[in-house]
């Protein structure tokens, strides 16, 4: 019997669900249950059935379906699968900023720890982060970590003081004007498509700007014959299921997040065979957690 198909079996064995995000493997993104950007996945992880879910992503993903379902046993197929964006913030200097600025809200980007999401006000996704700013009841808003996703919800909400923390997602911040304009004349003809966590200058020069599920149904109406993509090179497996007949360009070769790439079908095999690296969060945090991001899929 090949992985796949044991994979399979323990499933049913197991009565397990894997939930993936579109910047894993291919071949792991087939397998699942279902596949999703964070929002997606947050609201796929509320309603599951299952004893067991697997999440296959980075850890901060693994506690957030944790949160939402604490009864279950969460697994993840690699706990060491992490995220630099999420770290870029920590739960200690945001209730500082929160004790110095009584007045700010804080709107909590999903990359993030479940520690930073108990002491927010609301989390978001890079597909509602400008619904839930726009009908959020505060005037000011402390918007952690990505610095990007931040400075893209304030164009767009121009009547609201919005601060944004100085964090990053390291894999898109490597997007440059120049690389992109390179891409752009070597592709005249192609759309180019970025993610709200790149630089405002290279969105600037984006036909569309939109999560990773917004960019694939940006994509299922195009007319255009080429896309240069301005997200991680995962994506790409949904994009041509979606769209065979499209050419896409990754925008710079090496777009691809090495922690995502962690999980491996071996290791979601071992994962489902040993029932390892259970995600746990503290009862306390998870209770305080689970309020920011239920208040998120209410407004979704």
């Amino acid at each position: 019997m090949d992985k796949i198909e044991r994979i399979k079996e323990l499933k049913r064995e197991k009565n397990a669900v894997i939930l993936a995000h579109y910047y894993v493997d291919g071949a792991i993104q087939d397998i699942a249950d279902f596949v999703g950007d964070s929002l997606e996945l947050a609201r796929k992880a509320k309603s599951v059935e299952s004893d067991i879910i697997v999440f296959c992503g980075v850890y901060f993903m693994g506690e957030t379906a944790k949160i939402l379902n604490p009864d279950r046993k969460v697994l993840i197929p690699y706990y060491k699968a992490g995220c630099l964006m999420a770290d870029m913030a920590i739960a200690e200097e945001i209730e500082e900023f929160k004790r110095k600025n009584p007045d700010y809200a804080v709107v909590t980007y999903v990359n993030s720890s479940a520690d930073v999401k108990a002491v927010s006000d609301v989390c978001c996704t890079s597909a509602n982060a400008v619904k839930i700013v726009e009908n959020l009841n505060a005037e000011k808003i402390l918007f952690v970590p990505d610095k990007n996703l931040g400075s893209y919800v304030a164009e767009k909400v121009k009547d609201k003081e919005i601060k944004v923390w100085s964090g990053y997602c390291p894999v898109h911040q490597k997007l440059t004007v120049e690389e992109v304009e390179k891409k752009k004349k070597e592709y005249p003809n192609a759309v180019f498509v970025a993610h709200p966590e790149c630089k405002k200058e290279v969105r600037d020069l984006a036909d569309f700007v939109g999560s990773t599920s917004q960019i694939i149904n940006f994509v299922k109406e195009t007319k255009a014959n080429k896309v240069i993509v301005g997200t991680e090179e995962g994506i790409i497996h949904q994009l041509k299921k979606q769209r065979p007949d499209i050419e896409f360009i990754l925008a710079y070769s090496e777009f691809s997040c090495d922690q995502m790439k962690m999980i491996t079908v071996d290791r979601l095999l071992n994962a489902l065979e040993r029932e390892q690296f259970e995600v746990k969060v503290p009862k306390d945090t998870a209770k305080r957690a689970k309020v920011a991001i239920e208040k998120m899929i209410e407004m979704s």
